[in-house]
C-alpha cells in the first residue's frame, strides 16, 4: 500500500537534507572590483576625447586584469597601422607586471638590459594599469605619433576611472 506524505513532512525531509548538505560555517572569498564594459568605455572615451583634441589620431586599446581584451578602438588617421598590435600589447603589459610599459623600456635602456627577454610583452612607453580601490582592474594601451603623446592620452583615459 502507498502511503502519502503530507507536506509538513516533506518540507522537514528537504531542511534535514539541507543542513547535512551546508557546511556549518560558510566560507568567505574576497572581492574585488572589476573593470565592466561600461567603465572600460569611460576609459576609452577619455583617452579618445584627449587624442583628438590634441590632433594626435591613435590606436586606444582596454584590457581586463588577466590582458584580456574588453575593447579597442582605431581611430580615423591612427598614425602607426601597426597600433592595433602595439597598444593591446601595452595595455597587456601594464595589467600583468601592475606598472606602466615605459618601466620596461627604462629598464632595457639603463640598468636591467635582460627585461628585452619578457617575451609576448610590448616593453614600450603608453600602457599604464586602471587601478580602482588600489587594485589592477585592468589596462589601457596607446599606440600615437611619440611615446610622450601615447602616455599622455593612456593618463587621460585613466583618469576617468580616478575621479
Amino acid at each position: 500500500m502507498l502511503r502519502k506524505h503530507s507536506l509538513p513532512s516533506l518540507a522537514a525531509t528537504a531542511v534535514a537534507a539541507a543542513a547535512i548538505v551546508t557546511p556549518a560555517f560558510a566560507l568567505e572569498l574576497p572581492t574585488r572590483p572589476v573593470l565592466t564594459l561600461e567603465a572600460a568605455r569611460a576609459v576609452a572615451a577619455s583617452a579618445e576625447a584627449k587624442a583628438s583634441s590634441e590632433g594626435w589620431p591613435c590606436v586606444i586599446s582596454v584590457v581586463d586584469d588577466a590582458g584580456s581584451p574588453i575593447l579597442l578602438t582605431r581611430m580615423d588617421n591612427a598614425a602607426v597601422p601597426a597600433g592595433v598590435e602595439l597598444a593591446p600589447g601595452k595595455a597587456k603589459t601594464a595589467a600583468l607586471f601592475r606598472r606602466d610599459s615605459g618601466a620596461f623600456e627604462t629598464s632595457i635602456n639603463g640598468q636591467r638590459p635582460a627585461a628585452i627577454t619578457a617575451r609576448g610583452f610590448v616593453l614600450m612607453r603608453g600602457g599604464f594599469p586602471v587601478v580602482i580601490n588600489g587594485q589592477v582592474v585592468g589596462g589601457i594601451g596607446i599606440s600615437a605619433d611619440t611615446p610622450d603623446h601615447d602616455e599622455q592620452i593612456a593618463k587621460a583615459g585613466v583618469a576617468a576611472i580616478n575621479k
